[in-house]
């Protein structure tokens, strides 16, 4: 039986096969550490044997592809000069063709897609995690965790509000009757729940202001796009007073002490001043992509033993932005911060400055959790992990990729531009409605 190609890679029809694939990325993503090569193989067969299915279609618009390309390149090069290059050449190779796959699945999978497929996926995370039900204590600070099957709490927690966000937008934009309300409540249940008991103070702390930020955007539609550029500027600017303010006033001790959190971050602090002493040895270049946490470096065998990281594995400077200069130094830094920064404002200037779109909405506030999340974690670095398959896919997204219409759809966009709308991107297949200036 010779199957459609439209079911596998065309965004409008392949929601089944679309949810599947997410599905089964979020599954790798979470626990190829303990089921081995085979679920980071099933990743890349979800996703890359798509490209033979119609090669042309990724090979559309593939220069505006050029900064996350250009910033792969540099991984890969970092192997010159690395001071582990066995290990570099192994993981930049990893992370590129991580890339590949989130750029295969921006070009086949929907937003309304992908939401449906985290969903899925982290349902089933969520309730294997409630199955080992392990717990871990937190030698810093004393506290005993819920880490289920993850390595740590952050990570279970992470798991945890992206579950409450992707619930939440679907609810928002993509609701379909009663259904959908009785279909989310397990998974918006189980995320809240191990939030909760993980103890995670950074997912709890940004998931209300990523869904605040939601919840802003989505009442801008109600806005012509000239009040929705007024109140962003002004929006904007208050931002920046509230949080100059709130850092010279002491409210961010006050914040960190409501999530049981000292001005140290549990120690952070130590772990940004150790590296930012690294940082001085190779400013320009680095260390050398993943070059650092290695076995048998003494910088790193030092850190481990002062944090009590007896696996001597799967621990970094929780700062991203630290973490790329140790290992790429501030040309690899400027880049990943490139990609972070163009992302999050090409889809928060699709709702503002453009046609009002669900898409960007849902897109930017992943941006935004994965922004604040940046500067005490590494999520975006990594292959294989959750946060940086969720910021390329959003780069991706940005692409403005020509498709083959229908006369009814050529007919609609004629209309949109005599009106001065942009055409990307349309929601859930529809046509934009009509949104004065």
């Amino acid at each position: 039986m010779k199957i459609p190609k439209s079911l596998l890679i065309d965004p409008e029809k392949n929601s089944v096969y679309g949810a599947f694939a997410v599905a089964v990325s979020i599954w790798a993503f979470s626990y190829s550490v303990i089921f081995g090569q085979v679920l980071i193989l099933a990743y890349y067969a979800v996703w890359l044997p798509l490209i033979l299915v119609d090669y042309r279609r990724f090979m559309r618009q593939l220069s505006s592809a050029w900064l996350p390309l250009l910033f792969a390149a540099y991984v890969c090069s970092s192997v010159v000069w690395s001071q582990a290059p066995g290990v570099t050449a192994r993981t930049a190779v990893q992370y590129f063709s991580h890339i590949a796959c989130a750029y295969v699945a921006a070009r086949t999978v929907s937003v309304r897609t992908l939401t449906i497929g985290a969903l899925v996926g982290i349902f089933v995370v969520l309730i294997y995690s409630l199955k080992v039900a392990n717990y871990s204590e937190d030698v810093l600070d004393g506290t005993v965790n819920f880490v289920g099957a993850f390595a740590s709490k952050n990570q279970i927690g992470f798991v945890g509000s992206l579950g409450i966000y992707f619930c939440a937008v679907f609810l928002a934009f993509y609701r379909r009757g009663r259904l959908s309300l009785i279909l989310t409540a397990p998974v918006v249940l189980l995320s809240a729940y191990v939030l909760i008991v993980s103890h995670s103070a950074t997912s709890m702390a940004s998931i209300p202001a990523v869904l605040a930020l939601v919840a802003l955007l989505a009442m801008s539609k109600l806005l012509s796009r000239r009040y929705r550029r007024v109140i962003f500027l002004i929006g904007a600017g208050l931002l920046v007073v509230v949080a100059f303010v709130a850092l010279n006033l002491g409210l961010m001790d006050f914040v960190l002490g409501i999530f049981g959190k000292d001005s140290t971050l549990t120690g952070r602090t130590y772990l940004w001043e150790q590296g930012w002493n690294a940082v001085q040895k190779s400013p320009i270049l680095g260390v050398g992509y993943a070059a650092y946490w290695v076995q048998g470096f003494a910088e790193a065998e030092r850190l481990w033993n002062e944090f009590y990281i007896t696996t001597r594995t799967g621990f970094h400077f929780h700062n991203t932005y630290i973490e790329a200069l140790v290992e790429l130094g501030f040309v690899g830094a400027t880049l990943v911060s490139l990609i972070m920064l163009r992302t999050l404002y090409g889809h928060i200037a699709a709702v503002i400055f453009r046609t009002w779109q669900a898409d960007s909405v849902i897109l930017a506030g992943v941006m935004v959790l994965l922004l604040i999340r940046s500067f005490v974690e590494v999520e975006i670095l990594n292959p294989y992990i959750m946060g940086s398959f969720l910021m390329y896919f959003s780069f991706f997204k940005l692409a403005r990729v020509p498709v083959t219409r229908t006369r009814r759809a050529q007919a609609l966009q004629q209309q949109a531009e005599a009106r001065g709308e942009a055409d990307w991107p349309r929601h859930a297949g529809r046509p934009a409605a009509a949104d004065p200036s």
